[in-house]
């Protein structure tokens, strides 16, 4: 049976239909790919990762520091023997092993940067924002960089794909030769393919955008919007749009997709909402949780 498990800026993690399991300020959180684990970050200027085994409710099964400040993101590889956390204050990205239990084995290896952008207020530093292992490597969003940073998984950096400057990349995706990256800072998805990129809004609305959560499904992007307070639905040949449709409510930070089924984490508003999918569109159901702050959807 699976769990919709909702982390945010509130008390702590909340099953719908289960309760709520107490940390702090869980913002973002992994499944384990083959082991009945989550992974929370805890989003604190000391940062903190806490696993949990999720057999019968959520057991804290072991802890330790993110080795940076506010982390934003976790994610464990498709073998399950590595986790990575994205600090978003200090540009901070840290690997921990795992052992046979999903728990943290040994010292962790912490990945530093430097760097900055054209943008004086939000990029006057390194700011890691996603973690995603991609082909043997763990590429990490740098929004203060305009960079996917890349590492072999000993730590070893590789020359990093850059994006446009003042980008701001946040979440993005990979799809066959495809790489697709949600850029908060000028609203864009841009698609990099080889030697060529196409770049869309993320919106077709007007006013100020920034792009939060984008995945790939199939042949469609989807792709959160706060500021509009969209989900808009772009083709992933091509980024023209298919469908833009209101959230569901204010500051739509996460979603995560289940089938025919869109779970919207709406931060401000403090709700998530549900959506049935029709041809890849979302279609409001009525169905939506209060849950304080919501930020991430994780369905494991």
């Amino acid at each position: 049976m699976k769990h919709v498990r909702i982390g945010g800026y509130g008390p702590g993690i909340v099953t719908l239909g289960g309760g709520l399991t107490r940390v702090a300020a869980p913002s973002f959180l992994a499944a384990h790919p083959s082991l009945p684990v989550l992974y929370a970050v805890s989003e604190l200027e000391r940062g903190w990762l806490t696993a949990f085994d999720a057999r019968d409710g959520l057991t804290p099964l072991d802890e330790r520091p993110s080795e940076g400040d506010t982390p934003c993101h976790v994610a464990v590889d498709p073998t399950g023997s590595l986790l990575a956390v994205a600090n978003y204050m200090d540009g901070t990205a840290t690997l921990y092993r795992l052992d046979a239990r999903g728990a943290f084995a040994g010292d962790p290896i912490v990945l530093r940067h430097k760097g900055s952008g054209p943008n004086a207020e939000r990029q006057e530093g390194p700011h890691a924002h996603q973690a995603v292992f991609h082909d043997g490597l763990l590429h990490i969003s740098d929004l203060g960089t305009d960079e996917i940073r890349r590492y072999r998984y000993d730590g070893t950096p590789l020359e990093p794909i850059t994006l446009y400057p003042g980008t701001g990349p946040r979440h993005f995706s990979f799809a066959g030769s495809g790489l697709y990256v949600a850029g908060e800072l000028d609203g864009t998805v841009t698609l990099i393919e080889g030697e060529r990129r196409t770049v869309a809004p993320a919106s077709r609305e007007p006013g100020v955008n920034y792009p939060s959560h984008l995945q790939l499904e199939g042949d469609l992007v989807y792709v959160a919007n706060r500021g509009p307070n969209t989900i808009a639905v772009l083709r992933a040949a091509d980024l023209s749009l298919v469908a833009e449709v209101p959230s569901g409510g204010d500051w739509p930070r996460h979603f995560a997709i289940d089938g025919d089924r869109l779970y919207v984490a709406n931060q401000q508003s403090s709700n998530v909402a549900v959506f049935a999918l029709a041809d890849g569109v979302p279609e409001p159901t009525g169905e939506v949780h209060e849950v304080e702050s919501a930020a991430c959807v994780l369905i494991m």
